[in-house]
């Protein structure tokens, strides 16, 4: 009994990592748009995207509970088995981070969640109907409902305010869309906390399930909502720089009318899902809204590069840190030493993360300090140069006429000559 409750302990301890970790790694969620067009200063954005974090947390249990009785059959689900899915969630957001790719905290959890489950008990442990309907369907919808959206409301927005001539004016409506911003920043933030909380929640409330401390169906107990909401918020507050940078200047350049497009799209998607009861990823979200408002500007650029490697991202989450899960599932498996050696292997491996960060560092004071200019020219776009006119006035280069113009005679009446 002792040694279950010290295993518990240690999974309560590890899942409240992991959330702390989910804070920093989707800061960008709400704050990397706000950032990028100097709507706040960094370490504002990230203070007010904490304490709305926390709120949020309190807001609904739906999503704990789908994660808690849904994916995985709780019968015959060992507590080391939610231990081992913690570890490769954890180990796959750091890399990501250090990476500075926007992937997805949550399917990181419900990677690690599937391959130590399977692991431990088999491919009859997950319940596939909810990790289709709930996991995975939202998985693709999301980013391409936020990104339709923001996208048309970013056009909506431009051709609103395509008369504004007046620089007085002008001013006006950017400092509108900045107070915009803030606000749907701080939406997002809420939706964060109410959507990606609770899944800490749901992953503590599986573990007391598992070890017998709580009936299985039971909502989250008050400390395990209120040490969830802290965990992110802290991490939160940290400010996961590297992926802000990535969301607010890699993936294309925003200006206030498109953060707000962006970010409001977001929160309504993230909202709705809580709601519902769908465990969607806000990376997703966030990501799919911030290539919608780019593409919705006339002249905006999405760089297709960075948006490949995020996509590459998200497509290994699941079974990258599905794979860790079984193979720290296969170790716990062998008893305490595994157990052991299972967390030696999470300290080890966060640590030299940790160490290799610091070769180039990305904080507060440098988060902007990129734009994204080292992007090459894709096909349609150098194609497009190519045979564009030039501008008028500007002689193109290499060309010469060769049927010179008529000179004027001195006593034509209809052109007069030419004065120098």
């Amino acid at each position: 009994m002792e040694h279950i409750t010290l295993l518990l302990a240690i999974v309560v301890v590890t899942a409240l990592v992991f959330d702390f970790t989910n804070g920093f790694h989707d800061t960008a969620n709400a704050m990397a748009t706000t950032i990028s067009t100097g709507a706040m200063k960094p370490k504002s954005a990230v203070a007010m995207s904490a304490v709305l974090n926390l709120v949020g947390a309190f807001l609904s249990v739906e999503v704990a509970k789908t994660i808690s009785g849904g994916i995985v059959d709780e019968d015959g689900i060992r507590t080391e088995v939610i231990f081992a899915a913690l570890v490769g969630a954890i180990l796959w957001n750091l890399l990501t981070w250090l990476l500075g790719l926007p992937s997805s905290s949550s399917h990181a959890l419900f990677g690690g969640l599937i391959g130590a489950a399977v692991m431990s008990a088999g491919w009859s442990s997950i319940n596939g109907g909810t990790v289709v309907t709930k996991v995975l369907l939202p998985a693709i919808a999301a980013p391409l409902v936020a990104g339709i959206a923001a996208m048309l409301a970013t056009r909506l927005t431009y051709r609103i305010n395509r008369n504004v001539t007046d620089p007085n004016q002008r001013k006006s409506t950017a400092r509108g869309y900045r107070a915009g911003q803030i606000a749907s920043a701080g939406l997002v933030s809420l939706a964060h906390g109410t959507n990606d909380a609770q899944k800490t929640m749901g992953i503590i409330t599986l573990a007391l399930v598992t070890s017998g401390v709580l009936a299985p169906g039971s909502n989250p107990p008050l400390w395990v909502i209120v040490s969830a909401g802290v965990a992110i918020a802290l991490g939160t507050y940290l400010g996961g720089w590297r992926i802000i940078r990535t969301m607010g200047k890699g993936l294309t350049d925003l200006q206030p009318p498109q953060g707000f497009a962006a970010q409001t799209s977001a929160a309504t998607v993230i909202l709705a899902s809580s709601h519902l009861g769908f465990s969607l990823s806000t990376t997703q979200s966030c990501s799919g809204a911030v290539m919608g408002a780019g593409l919705g500007r006339k002249g905006g650029v999405v760089r297709w590069s960075t948006a490949t490697r995020m996509f590459v991202a998200w497509g290994l989450t699941l079974p990258a840190a599905g794979l860790v899960g079984a193979g720290a599932e296969f170790l716990t498996k062998q008893g305490p030493w595994g157990v052991a050696a299972t967390a030696v292997i999470l300290v080890g491996g966060s640590f030299a993360i940790w160490v290799a960060s610091r070769r180039e560092p990305v904080d507060h004071t440098n988060v902007n300090d990129t734009d994204g200019g080292d992007e090459p020219r894709g096909v349609v776009t150098t194609a497009m140069a190519a045979v564009a006119p030039p501008p008028v006035g500007v002689p193109a280069a290499g060309l010469t006429t060769t049927i010179p113009a008529p000179a004027s005679a001195p006593d034509d009446q209809a052109r007069p000559p030419a004065t120098v």
